[in-house]
């Protein structure tokens, strides 16, 4: 069982930057793929970002490329996404994933959830 908890959303402008947290309470953290998927009010949730296991390979959203970087530190299990540039229709309840095998865009391929943490750009 993987425990997830993200931190770090919040209201920020347009053009600021924010810093999510993710928190995984797992013993075997390196094992796992880490995402990072958005839903918006009336919107179906979407692929953010992903990073691989061994924090080689990574994956964005044609929607977030240049503006947004997933990464990861292995002695305090926590996945990040550090968001640069924020646009008003980056507003979303932001939401941290896990799975052990799959390297996926797709969210039905992750098992694990944590809650989400809000993030509001105002424009």
């Amino acid at each position: 069982q993987v425990h997830l908890v993200e931190s770090g959303g919040g209201l920020v402008q347009a053009g600021g930057s924010l810093r999510l947290s993710c928190a995984a309470s797992v013993r075997t953290f390196s094992t796992y793929v880490m995402g990072w998927f958005r839903q918006a009010p009336g919107k179906e949730r979407e692929f953010v970002a992903a990073i691989s296991g061994s924090g080689r390979g990574t994956s964005y959203a044609d929607s977030v490329k240049g503006r947004f970087t997933i990464s990861r530190n292995y002695a305090r299990n926590t996945v990040y996404l550090q968001m640069n540039s924020l646009k008003h229709e980056d507003t979303a309840f932001y939401y941290c994933a896990a799975d052990r095998d799959a390297y996926s865009e797709y969210a039905r391929d992750y098992d694990y959830w944590g809650q989400g943490t809000q993030v509001t750009v105002s424009s």
